[in-house]
């Protein structure tokens, strides 16, 4: 079954810039996104701001995946802690993000024989002790690529 996959740890707030975090951990993103309201009637829904580290590499697991990213968030546990608190008074947090694609045949599979299954994956103690110690919430969304027609 073709899968892609990748894994993001991302600090998401509505007052605080990506850049204000930036400035903070001293940690440059892969990523950064601001989202603004799209309405103003009846309420101005508020801006959202996340700063994010990725990995999007193929042909890993889940797991590989996230421990890409800890190699480089580790080091700075306690200030993304620190941030990760701020920002969770004003409604805002950390999240480390799994986000899965099965049956995805508009992608292309690598064909390495000898490649991981990419299906098996768990969480060890290194991981749950980072989201434990700087307060982020775990989230997994899958999603089944395939159309109608190619369900039996």
């Amino acid at each position: 079954m073709p899968l892609r996959q990748y894994a993001y740890f991302a600090l998401f707030s509505q007052h605080t810039s990506a850049d204000d975090m930036t400035s903070q951990l001293g940690i440059t993103p892969d990523e950064v996104t601001v989202r603004g309201s799209r309405f103003t009637e009846p309420a101005v829904v508020p801006v959202n701001y996340s700063w994010m580290v990725v990995c999007r590499e193929s042909g890993l697991r889940v797991d590989e995946q996230i421990t890409r990213i800890l190699d480089r968030l580790q080091p700075h546990t306690d200030l993304i802690r620190d941030l990760t608190r701020h920002l969770a008074r004003t409604g805002g947090g950390a999240v480390l993000h799994i986000v899965r694609y099965f049956n995805d045949t508009d992608q292309a599979q690598p064909g390495a024989v000898d490649a991981p299954n990419p299906f098996g994956w768990h969480l060890d103690r290194k991981v749950l002790d980072f989201l434990s110690a700087t307060g982020a919430e775990l989230d997994i969304d899958e999603y089944d690529m395939a159309g109608a027609e190619d369900v039996r």
